[in-house]
């Protein structure tokens, strides 16, 4: 079944709107503005983010990537992770299980 979910702010200058969902799997795109950061985190979910468009430095852990359009990369399960816009762009973010906290 086809649903839409709202966008919602998810902090400054980023927006998370989920795309698609089922209890697991969930895709998620998140549009950033320019110098907008996505705080560091971390929560149970195996992430795998595709960079749709723009530039961002990412932290996962230890090592720190800097990663561009058509740029994917796996974020395992409790890794402490955040990311810096270079340039604004888009992410597109798909995480198993699904993260009920977006809902």
């Amino acid at each position: 079944m086809l649903k839409s979910f709202p966008p919602v702010a998810a902090d400054a200058g980023v927006v998370r709107r989920v795309l698609s969902d089922s209890p697991e799997l969930m895709v998620v795109s998140f549009t950033f503005d320019g110098d907008a950061i996505g705080k560091l985190h971390d929560h149970p979910h195996v992430q795998a983010t595709y960079v749709q468009s723009g530039r961002f430095a990412f932290t996962i852990g230890a090592d720190e990537i800097e990663v561009g359009a058509g740029d994917s990369f796996v974020i395992p399960s409790g890794a402490r992770h955040g990311c810096r816009c270079l340039e604004p762009g888009v992410l597109i973010d798909t995480f198993t299980p699904r993260r009920d906290d977006f809902l």
